[in-house]
């Protein structure tokens, strides 16, 4: 598998591209719980198909790159990229996984999204795994599933290159206190440096239909979080570090700008921006940007934000 940092593009693999569509992938037609039973009894579902389905249920959409480096994480040996896919074709063949591809008119994507069938549920909660999966979460549109896998992708970055990472979550919940509307981000990570623990939240923003009034909708939100935040507001004992991850850095300033144009920034924390492909550097050092306002022009500029933490 290519590492990270020598991949050779310009544009994130997450990005929307106009006119995409989902293409399943997976299995039609029938297969039965007995029949996936006898396959455990031969031993052609193991325990490593089982992490995988750990894997999918707490990811929901995921990449088997994505995959591969999690089960490298958690140290269980997979041997090479293509050994996994085997196993993953064989979970979609029993109807365990689904997967899709995505489709505009520049072609085909170049990976697959694989996510839960009712089989891999039955299986999970066989295990007693929890397993909020249901049916209709498959039909979720191509801008979710993509912001699902962006927030992915920055918490792999971070599990896998941040020396103080301590752990991660997928989906953290938020309250909005004066609307009183919960809402979920799209990843979590925790920094551990001596006894003090610093939060990173991720808010995956992508070039969707109506893409500025959607986030618009997202980051008035999160200002009534942070603009009315306590301790243990939402399980945070300090408030987290806000992150927009955006698809390029281009859409960086238009997205900055939709907050700045409707006056909706955080006055008392600061939000940092970063892009899918900057996760991909050797170090996240400098992986974030900030933007700041310049007192004699009066013009707002992005600046890198250096942090020696995540080294």
């Amino acid at each position: 598998m290519v590492d990270d940092e020598n991949i050779k593009t310009t544009v994130s693999p997450f990005a929307i591209r106009e006119g995409e569509i989902k293409t399943f992938d997976g299995k039609d037609g029938y297969v039965s719980i007995n029949q996936i039973i006898h396959k455990i009894n031969l031993g052609h579902i193991s325990d490593v198909h089982f992490a995988i389905l750990d894997i999918v249920n707490e990811y929901e959409f995921i990449t088997s790159r994505q995959i591969f480096q999690l089960l490298e994480h958690r140290g269980i040996e997979i041997k090479s990229q293509d050994k996994l896919n085997t196993r993953l074709d064989q979970l979609v063949k029993m109807k365990i996984l689904t997967r899709y591809y995505f489709t505009s008119e520049e072609g085909k994507g170049i990976y697959r999204v694989y996510c839960l069938e009712k089989m891999g549920k039955y299986l999970l909660n066989s295990k007693e795994v929890e397993c909020k999966w249901q049916p209709t979460d498959n039909t979720k549109p191509v801008s979710l599933i993509k912001k699902r896998l962006a927030g992915n992708q920055a918490i792999l970055a971070y599990m896998r290159k941040a020396k103080n990472f301590s752990s991660s979550k997928t989906k953290p919940n938020f309250t909005a206190k004066i609307c009183g509307k919960q809402f979920k981000a799209h990843g979590e990570v925790t920094l551990k440096v001596k006894t003090k623990e610093i939060d990173l939240v991720f808010e995956c923003v992508r070039r969707e239909a109506d893409w500025e009034d959607r986030f618009l909708d997202r980051i008035k939100l999160y200002k009534e979080f942070y603009d009315n935040f306590v301790p243990m507001d939402s399980g945070f004992k300090m408030a987290p570090q806000l992150i927009l991850v955006c698809e390029d850095e281009k859409h960086m300033v238009e997205t900055y700008k939709v907050i700045i144009s409707n006056k909706v920034d955080i006055s008392k924390f600061k939000v940092y921006f970063t892009t899918d492909l900057k996760h991909n550097a050797s170090s996240l050092e400098k992986c974030l940007m900030e933007f700041v306002k310049d007192e004699e022009t009066g013009k707002h500029k992005a600046n890198n934000v250096e942090i020696k933490l995540l080294g």
